[in-house]
Formats: structure tokens, sequence, C-alpha cells
């Protein structure tokens, strides 16, 4: 989050900033995965008998490598996005992030704080909004990990 401070600050903070700069902050946890995953399977019985079959590396890699890597990414994009969410709301408390008009929990939260012996149910919406949000995204994260590993199903 602190790269995504001095970024805002930087550049100032519009949507697009911090769009570009959740997704530059996501970006070597998704290519560490992703090799990881190409570097065990290229050493897998069913990639070398591809090879041995004559099939070009652009087919290996439609047909063998990047079907097998799918599941982890779309695991990984959902445990993603409620971080990303976490780091909008936190960027917009602070002023850094989407400025008003534009609503964004964060935002919210930052101006319910001055009402909150008055309305306190202006701070717990959209708290309560995040944490079920960010808690429905992992529920799925972990629900599709569980679903799609092959090594957790017993198979």
């Amino acid at each position: 989050i602190l790269f995504a401070i001095l970024v805002a600050v930087a550049l100032g903070s519009s949507a697009l900033t911090i769009i570009l700069t959740v997704g530059v902050i996501f970006m070597p946890r998704f290519a560490r995965l992703v090799r990881g995953i190409v570097l065990v399977l290229k050493e897998q019985e069913f990639v070398t008998a591809s090879q041995a079959s004559g099939a070009d590396e652009r087919r290996i890699l439609v047909r063998h490598i990047l079907p097998n890597c799918l599941p982890a990414i779309l695991v990984q994009i959902t445990l993603a996005m409620g971080t990303a969410i976490l780091i909008e709301a936190g960027l917009s408390y602070l002023g850094l992030g989407v400025q008003p008009p534009t609503p964004t929990w964060g935002n919210l939260l930052q101006h319910a704080q001055s009402y909150p012996a008055q309305a306190p149910w202006y701070m717990i919406m959209p708290g309560l909004s995040v944490f079920l949000i960010v808690l429905a995204l992992n529920t799925v994260g972990d629900a599709l990990r569980d679903r799609l590993d092959p090594r957790l199903r017993g198979v």
C-alpha cells in the first residue's frame, strides 16, 4: 500500500491511476505464480509426450500448459480482488484515492467519521459492505481452490 500511496501522491488521484497502481502491485504475484506452474508443467510426461509426437511450442502452450495454469490464476484473481478493494478503500479513506463526487467505500467512511454519534450507520454500512465483499471474495477463492485443485479433491 505504500507504493500505491507514493503513486497516488506523484500522479494524482484518479480512477485510472488507482487501477494501474493496483495492477502493478499484483503483477509480480501473478508472474511468479504462472512461472512456477509453467516450470513444473514443462517437466510433466504429457508435455514430453507432446514434444515427442512433434507438437510445436505454441500447440503445447495452448493445449497443455495454459489450461493447467487457468485454475490457479482464477483462484489468485479472486483472492487479489479482495486485497485490491481494501487498497482502494484505504487510499480513498486517506484522501488519496478517487475523489468525490465519485462514491467509494473509502470516501463514504471518510465522510462518515464526522457523524459517529448522530448517525453511526454512516460508518457501519460502508465498513460492513467492505468486510462482506472481501469475505465473500476470499470464500469464493477458497472454494475455487478446493474445487479445482486435484490434490485437494482426492483425485
